[in-house]
């Protein structure tokens, strides 16, 4: 393990890293019943989403692990997948056939980028204050996830509103809903408790933690399972079950049938967002563990990316949407993974989910909720090193943070932080701070909303 992962060197341990792949494999597991579900709406074989999904991921992983020995684990990507099955086939009538086919040669376009070094220039090109924002927005936005994910934000006249018990008892959803919500809330005060108190594992015991005490809620008949409206039973029906064939979607990409500037708009659509979500993730991440060197740059950053481009075109090839590095790495890294051990842990718990799904879809998002908001505010606590004295960087920052968590997108946490940071610092003298590829990356973002 110390030659493969040079555990000493990043100053970890073989039971750390494993806490940390189990803690991020657990924070993100709900990718393997949501995809489906997703994707399903394009009309594509649920059974083999399930097992598109997870192959790809630990494919992905292990290539992460290999390529970089970095802690971030990959998996089909959250609004990818919504733009796949609710835009390019629903509103543009694409068949999923067309959309994998776009996925794929978004991934070759990828790997292009990466051989050749554009997608590391990129990464080393943005200041040190926006990767710190890019962390801070990020903490700000997974647990906002983590909130929506629980229920505990909902939506409302305001746009996003508390939960309410007294409604939910009114309408006759507390014993199913609103016992979750409050669950959820316990999970995150008993999660911060276990983190105080430097409780080894913290995060991944407040999930197990906040699991148990669902089971004993349906146990005791508190929570009553209501499936017609989501909420499953938390006991696992069963230990084991064989994978769902990947026939049905496996080599099922096609190219006919659509028009060459739909596609082109279509792969582009895939290819910026997958970008820059990865390359916020990346920043994100690695600021918070300290990863980056001391001129800002991540070491092994071209290996990330290229198993990142690699994992979509294989995940195309498979039957999924765009595979991406996933912000909830963010949790394995709060656990002290900081090597490839982290991502090959995690992808193996990928392989044995084809195995044991019954396990592994009956957790809870109430029970990884509080996981998400602790990591939140674990990245969070980035914002002390941003120098808010000099306005010219802050007020680029504070755009980026705010940003992601209101738009509900790294993506766009990013083109705001470049945009705003490029013409903030020219029109105050300041551009010499400004790399060129800063002015490129600005106008290329700028274009992408006058024509996309």
């Amino acid at each position: 393990m110390e030659k493969l992962f040079k555990l000493k060197a990043n100053g970890t341990d073989v039971r750390t890293e494993v806490i940390a792949g189990i803690t991020t494999f657990m924070t993100m597991a709900y990718i393997l019943a949501v995809n489906p579900n997703i994707l399903g709406a394009s009309g594509m074989d649920t059974g083999a989403i399930f097992t598109a999904t997870a192959l790809a991921s630990a494919v992905a992983s292990f290539l992460m692990a290999g390529l970089a020995n970095l802690p971030f684990v990959l998996s089909a990507g959250m609004g990818l997948n919504a733009y796949f099955a609710y835009t390019v086939c629903g509103v543009m009538g694409y068949s999923w056939h067309v959309a994998l086919a776009a996925v794929f040669v978004e991934g070759i376009v990828f790997i292009l980028l990466s051989l050749t070094n554009v997608r590391e220039a990129i990464f080393n090109a943005i200041p040190s204050t926006l990767k710190l924002a890019v962390s801070v927005g990020i903490g700000f936005f997974i647990a906002f996830i983590g909130l929506q994910n629980a229920h505990v934000v909902v939506d409302s006249s305001t746009l996003v509103g508390l939960y309410s018990f007294s409604a939910s008892v009114e309408a006759g959803t507390f014993h199913s809903e609103g016992i979750t919500v409050l669950l959820a809330l316990i999970g995150i005060l008993i999660t911060a408790i276990l983190v105080i108190r430097g409780v080894k594992g913290n995060i991944l015991i407040g999930i197990f933690i906040t699991w148990i005490l669902g089971i004993l809620c349906q146990l005791t008949g508190l929570y009553q399972p209501n499936p017609e409206a989501g909420f499953y039973s938390l006991i696992p029906s069963g230990l084991i079950s064989l994978p769902s064939s990947l026939a049905p979607t496996f080599m099922q990409m096609s190219f006919s049938g659509i028009r060459l500037i739909d596609f082109v708009v279509v792969m582009f659509a895939f290819l910026f967002v997958d970008m820059f979500d990865t390359l916020g993730t990346l920043i994100g991440c690695a600021s918070k563990a300290d990863m980056l060197d001391k001129d800002g740059k991540l070491p092994g950053i071209r290996g990330a990316l290229l198993a990142d481009a690699v994992g979509t075109s294989l995940g195309a090839v498979l039957g999924t949407s765009t595979i991406t590095t996933f912000v909830e790495s963010s949790s394995g890294i709060a656990e002290g993974g900081r090597t490839g051990l982290t991502s090959v842990v995690a992808g193996g718990l990928f392989l044995l989910a084809l195995f044991f799904s019954p396990i592994f879809l009956t957790i809870p998002s109430f029970a990884t909720a509080p996981a998400l908001v602790i990591v939140g505010f674990l990245m969070m606590q980035q914002v002390t090193k941003i120098d808010f004295q000099d306005l010219p960087q802050a007020i680029p920052a504070f755009i980026a943070i705010f940003a992601m968590p209101f738009l509900y997108s790294i993506s766009e946490g990013i083109s705001f932080g470049v945009i705003s940071y490029v013409v903030i610092n020219v029109a105050c003298g300041k551009a010499k701070r400004i790399t060129p590829l800063m002015y490129v990356l600005a106008v290329l973002f700028v274009l992408k909303y006058v024509l996309l």
